[in-house]
């Protein structure tokens, strides 16, 4: 497969993971394959609940609170979609959220530069 059709396919694949852990898809997903880390931007991805506590107190960071619990739980899930797609071992995760846009981005840091690989 080339690095595009890798990128779509690890797109499809994390756009039904999380529709499926939080119950509310992404509006947009999109993935990008950078030396040795894969992003995946999703867009619009805050559960009604979410922008329910994001209403009161403290409601950013319970927020992401609750975001960092399910990404705990579900990382080893998402690594393993990726070393199936790519063949590569996820070695390191990073994640963010932005309560105001829904956006959330993870950045999986994998043990070879996989961009290079691909290009050969």
């Amino acid at each position: 497969m080339t690095k595009g059709q890798i990128e779509d396919t690890l797109t499809k694949k994390a756009t039904k993971f999380y529709l499926e852990i939080l119950g509310v898809g992404p509006t947009k997903t999109k993935t990008y394959i950078v030396e040795d880390m894969i992003i995946i931007r999703l867009n619009g991805n805050l559960s009604p609940i979410e922008k329910s506590l994001l209403k009161g107190d403290k409601g950013i960071e319970v927020v992401k609170d609750i975001r960092r619990h399910l990404h705990e739980q579900n990382i080893s899930e998402m690594s393993q979609i990726i070393r199936e797609t790519t063949g590569q071992t996820v070695i390191s995760t990073h994640r963010d959220l932005s309560t105001k846009t829904g956006e959330i981005m993870y950045v999986f840091i994998l043990e070879k530069n996989y961009q290079k690989q691909l290009e050969k």
